[in-house]
């Protein structure tokens, strides 16, 4: 059995790797949740492993459709993917669901209890189901998700799906990883239109009404026509894509169908004009980019005189003591030493 936390030197550390690569290629869903434990530890050896393992399985990522899900809590999101996920595993695909939950980097443990909120997808045996990491900043759970969605790409999974569980900048920053975003709303219009978050709505290539169902459907359909003449003011994120609007009950599996032909018709469009390949090109030069942004930082917090340093640099700028331009010249002082 492959262990992440045993030692050795450095040739047994490539062989480890190797054999891990090859064993999640070959879809062992065991070896790939070690993997991932080895990718979201902070433990210098892992990060190593990680590096090696991403690089030797990146011919082996990039073919699978990449679906960001969102949505106020309350709105449906778990039962929505829950239930789309099964349709999807049932017509021979192979489902990743992955979940970014800021909230979870401050209790320091995961509270999604992910398997529990998707009773239905946990028991399919084409199905994998992963929280997000437990600790570190929006950003660095967002790095380690990306890192993750590649592995289980490697694995075979040829549809992820990756849940936004907080809201505010983690919708955006998923919006960044992925290929399609999708925005569920609740049925009645009226006040819920007038508290949407114009930023979202602008990252949205869909929006669907969930809950549609009983005697809720006139209330969807009232509330899908408010959402389309939103979005119609609205700049689209593709000038080759309109975001639809549709309703859908997740819990009555009414919809799901047209929805995920949609989400195809999205992905088949983008293709066709290169703009698919453009999207991932720029989201992968951001996320680059980010990763650095990350390990700087770490860099800072690495020693204890290091943090106190920063510390009283950050108070010396908020008590208008030192200009911030002067403040950055210290701090990189301090990343130089």
């Amino acid at each position: 059995m492959l262990d992440p936390a045993a030692g050795g030197g450095k040739a047994r550390q490539e062989m480890q790797v190797e054999e891990m690569a090859r064993r999640i290629r070959a879809g062992e869903r065991a070896v790939l949740a070690r993997a991932i434990t080895v990718i979201e530890s902070r433990k210098p050896q892992h990060r190593a492993m990680a590096r090696e393992l991403l690089q030797l399985l990146l011919p082996d990522t990039g073919k699978a459709h990449r679906v960001g899900i969102t949505g106020v809590p309350g709105v449906g999101k778990s039962t929505t993917i829950d239930q789309l996920g099964c349709n999807l595993t049932r017509a021979g695909h192979k489902v990743a669901v992955l979940a970014v939950d800021p909230s979870s980097t401050r209790s320091g443990g995961s509270i999604l209890a992910d398997k529990t909120r998707m009773a239905l997808l946990s028991a399919e045996p084409n199905a994998f189901i992963r929280p997000s990491p437990s600790a570190g900043t929006l950003g660095g759970v967002a790095n380690k998700t990306r890192e993750t969605m590649l592995l289980c790409e490697a694995a075979g999974f040829d549809v992820i799906l990756v849940e936004t569980v907080g809201i505010g900048q983690s919708e955006v920053t998923v919006a960044d990883m992925v290929d399609f975003f999708l925005v569920l709303m609740l049925p009645g219009a009226g006040d819920e239109l007038q508290g949407i978050k114009k930023g979202v709505v602008e990252i949205a290539d869909m929006i669907a009404v969930n809950k549609a169902d009983g005697d809720n459907v006139h209330r969807a359909k009232m509330a899908a026509a408010e959402y389309l003449a939103a979005l119609r003011i609205l700049t689209p994120v593709s000038a080759s894509w309109a975001p639809p609007v549709v309703t859908i009950s997740g819990k009555d599996n009414i919809g799901l169908n047209d929805l995920w032909a949609r989400i195809c018709e999205h992905r088949d469009t983008l293709r066709a004009n290169g703009e698919l390949e453009r999207r991932r090109a720029g989201q992968q030069v951001r996320w680059m980019w980010a990763m650095v942004e990350d390990r700087l930082k770490e860099r800072l917090s690495a020693t204890s005189s290091t943090r106190e340093r920063v510390g009283q640099i950050e108070a010396a700028v908020a008590a208008g003591r030192l200009d911030a331009a002067a403040a950055t010249e210290e701090i990189f002082t301090l990343l130089d030493g």
